[in-house]
């Protein structure tokens, strides 16, 4: 149970390089070669399923009860909903964000005739045209529309070019890696996750790390629509902690800075177990920590279990401010997770029933407070 020395040189770069590919959710493929040529490179086998995701194994000491760490390659994007007779384009979005943080975004339209870039703006964007209107027009993807480079001025030239209806549209994530520490781009969520996890397993071989289990490394390719984990999974794993961003903002609990273990989110608690676990880790490696309640969040954990798969899940995160938009985060959780992740890859199995699929209550679980509080009201009932 000991933390790997993180290579943070290699994690930042593997970051960069991320960031560099285009990745909305449904145009992955050139991310998943990326990360499966990385993972194999680090010496581990690699599983693609039929659409992508992929799973790549690291061998611990026994197959039964293997853990599971998920994060996911796909991003944010939008879609052509309509080609428009001024010859500019309306959008719908990939994933959930604001047309807010669309405005003004560079972007690829990708067409069966090649790749065309363009930006997103309002309706009204000339304040020269529109004087004040361009500050009191409504937001919303039904007030933007994207403008192409190309020539575009109607219907028939956007045809000439190939672009169609269902055509998907990358947002550059104009990254900045600043030298105090801090990384601003879209897209942090969560290629920086991903990065996390590869300077992990990095960390793990450089180390030759021995697990008590095998450990299942993820990367899942469509968690911004909801599927995220939910055909990844072998009977085998017991438990999956998920790897994505904390939302740092007033009421929150999150931090740029260390990890942020979440106890909840939409779907409800975590693990007990598990997350306790986490959380003991922490304590037990000195790794600076917080732990958070996420209200509008879900994640891979959530789509595995909605899925049926009958595993412990937990959320560990790297605390993001102004998630889905201007993201910013900090080196410093980045490192700080990814040690996580190393104590917790090396740690001892405390759930040996686990490793069944069914069992009786022999070896099943405590938690001690509620037994405890089980133990008076017994005692007092028999007292009457």
């Amino acid at each position: 149970m000991t933390r790997c020395a993180i290579d943070i040189h290699y994690l930042t770069d593997q970051l960069k390089q991320l960031l560099a590919i285009q990745s909305p959710t449904g145009y992955t493929d050139t991310i998943v070669r990326h990360v499966t040529k990385e993972l194999q490179r680090l010496g581990l086998h690699v599983e693609l399923t039929r659409r992508g995701a992929i799973r790549a194994v690291r061998q611990g000491s026994r197959r039964a009860s293997a853990r599971a760490i998920v994060s996911h390659v796909d991003t944010l994007g939008a879609q052509v909903k309509a080609i428009k007779p001024n010859g500019r384009l309306e959008l719908v979005p990939i994933g959930t964000w604001s047309a807010l943080f669309a405005m003004g975004a560079r972007a690829t339209i990708f067409s069966d005739k090649g790749s065309y870039r363009g930006t997103i703006l309002p309706l009204k964007a000339s304040g020269h045209t529109f004087n004040n209107e361009v500050d009191t027009q409504p937001i919303g993807w039904a007030h933007v529309e994207l403008r192409v480079d190309a020539l575009a001025r109607n219907v028939g030239d956007l045809g000439k070019l190939g672009v169609e209806i269902g055509d998907i549209v990358a947002i550059d994530p104009q990254a900045e890696f600043l030298e105090n520490g801090f990384i601003v781009s879209r897209h942090l969520d969560d290629k920086a996750g991903v990065a996390i996890m590869l300077a992990a397993i990095d960390a793990l071989e450089r180390a030759n790390a021995a697990t008590p289990v095998d450990i299942h490394w993820l990367f899942t390719i469509a968690e911004e629509v909801g599927v995220g984990a939910s055909s990844i999974l072998t009977p085998d794993v017991a438990s999956m902690v998920t790897v994505d961003n904390g939302t740092t903002a007033p009421g929150q609990n999150s931090s740029e800075f260390g990890v942020t273990i979440a106890m909840a989110d939409q779907t409800g608690p975590f693990d007990y177990h598990l997350t306790k676990k986490l959380v003991r880790l922490c304590e037990a490696e000195e790794i600076v920590h917080q732990k958070d309640i996420f209200r509008y969040y879900r994640s891979d954990s959530a789509s595995a279990v909605e899925a049926g798969a009958d595993v412990r899940t937990a959320l560990v995160t790297f605390g993001v401010d102004a998630s889905h938009g201007w993201e910013r985060i900090h080196v410093h959780a980045l490192r700080s997770l990814a040690e996580l992740l190393t104590a917790y890859a090396t740690a001892p199995v405390e759930i040996e029933r686990d490793r069944n699929l069914h069992a009786g209550l022999e070896g099943f679980t405590h938690q001690p407070a509620a037994e405890a509080h089980q133990d008076l009201a017994e005692d007092w009932e028999a007292s009457e």
